[in-house]
């Protein structure tokens, strides 16, 4: 047979048994595939949520050290925080101790508490013995 030649079924050919092995695998692939590409979406909203919790503890603590008030505290750092997110606000001595909490939903027991804490010297306490 030359190479140019393509076989024919009846002629012992394997392109008809390979048809039903290829959907086979594309069967078993697609769902690997979509569960992957499901968990680093969710990884990557995880990883978003935790930053925004971050700045938004950075942002509380900051306003607590500019001596603004615990409600003003309480609102710039929920501003920057991801939805659902707990803030808390305690000073202890001369320090502002801002601390965010937020869920990350995910799939089963997947679900995650993002969390985040900052600290910030608070003015009138700066140039005084702690």
């Amino acid at each position: 047979m030359r190479s140019s030649e393509v076989p024919r079924r009846d002629q012992g050919g394997s392109r008809g048994g390979d048809r039903g092995a290829v959907t086979a695998e594309a069967a078993m692939a697609i769902p690997v595939l979509v569960a992957f590409v499901l968990a680093l979406v969710w990884a990557l909203v995880a990883a978003s949520d935790q930053i925004r919790c971050v700045d938004a503890a950075r942002a509380g603590a900051r306003a607590a050290a500019r001596s603004e008030t615990e409600a003003a505290v309480r609102s710039a750092a929920q501003e920057a925080a991801p939805g659902r997110a707990r803030v808390a606000v305690e000073r202890a001595g001369g320090l502002w101790r801002v601390r965010v909490e937020a869920p990350a939903p995910g799939p089963g027991t997947l679900g995650l508490t993002l969390s985040a804490e900052a600290v910030a010297m608070a003015e009138d306490a700066v140039g005084t013995e702690t």
